[in-house]
């Protein structure tokens, strides 16, 4: 049987050789983009009705979390949170500012939206490392030096700060180049590194000068620790003189690699 002519093999390739016809995109009717449209406005209408003109996602209570020395109504009525208003308006970087600045107890504080109608207030306080006597009461100091509070009763536990710093000589020169603050911050620096045997029995921690630290225990033991550096090797050398010489009422480790202990 014979096979297909010249004519027809060319007849095929021009047939092969054709694009596909392109089948055009319906576009939705007028009518269909208009009731779409109408739809979406709707919604979103009413979303912003819900939000913000409806009952239903207003502030009807404020939950507090946290707390310690400070009470949850403290903290509500510090927070002024408007309550009834809509849940979605309340300013929560407004009332953070107004815990810091009124209550200067607390630390942080987060301030979030509990829908339907809450707002939450997590509270962390500060916590008093030193304290200060002023006037027969007691002023708290946190562990960024921070003088948070002033309480009619200290603390138990707490060591207090005495500044004892005079103004001529090598004292004179570190407050007038530290400061009072920096050397409050020195102190916190050492309270927090003193060995958790030692803190304690800490009673207080004496500021002379910026290298002149000094801890007196509750058994009237004395320890000499110069300034707040190297305060993590002091600590071990403190802990191992302890133990070395039991004994002793007096220990320096102002040097921490050149130790000494006296007295019994």
């Amino acid at each position: 049987m014979a096979g297909p002519t010249t004519a027809e093999r060319g007849e095929r390739q021009q047939e092969s050789s054709v694009p596909p016809p392109v089948r055009r995109l319906r576009l939705p009717r007028p009518r269909t983009i208009i009731v779409l449209a109408v739809a979406l406005v709707l919604l979103g209408a009413g979303g912003v009705w819900a939000l913000y003109g409806s009952q239903w996602l207003r502030v009807e209570r404020v939950s507090v979390s946290g707390t310690g020395v400070l009470t949850p109504a403290q903290v509500r009525e510090a927070a002024d949170v408007p309550l009834g208003s809509p849940l979605i308006s309340v300013d929560t970087d407004a009332i953070e500012a107004r815990l810091l600045r009124k209550l200067p107890r607390i630390d942080s504080v987060g301030v979030t939206r509990s829908w339907p109608h809450g707002i939450g207030l997590k509270v962390v306080e500060r916590t008093p490392v030193l304290i200060v006597e002023k006037g027969g009461k007691f002023v708290e100091v946190d562990d960024d030096g921070v003088r948070f509070a002033t309480v009619s009763r200290a603390p138990k536990g707490i060591p207090a700060l005495e500044l004892t710093l005079a103004e001529s000589g090598s004292a004179g020169a570190s407050l007038r180049r530290f400061g009072d603050d920096r050397l409050v911050r020195e102190a916190v620096r050492v309270a927090g590194d003193i060995p958790a045997a030692v803190a304690r029995t800490t009673r207080t921690v004496k500021v002379r000068s910026y290298d002149d630290i000094s801890l007196e225990l509750s058994d009237g033991r004395t320890v000499a620790w110069g300034s707040g550096e190297k305060g993590a090797a002091k600590a071990r050398t403190l802990t191992a003189l302890l133990k070395a010489a039991p004994d002793a009422r007096h220990f320096d480790v102002s040097v921490p690699t050149a130790p000494a202990s006296s007295g019994s």
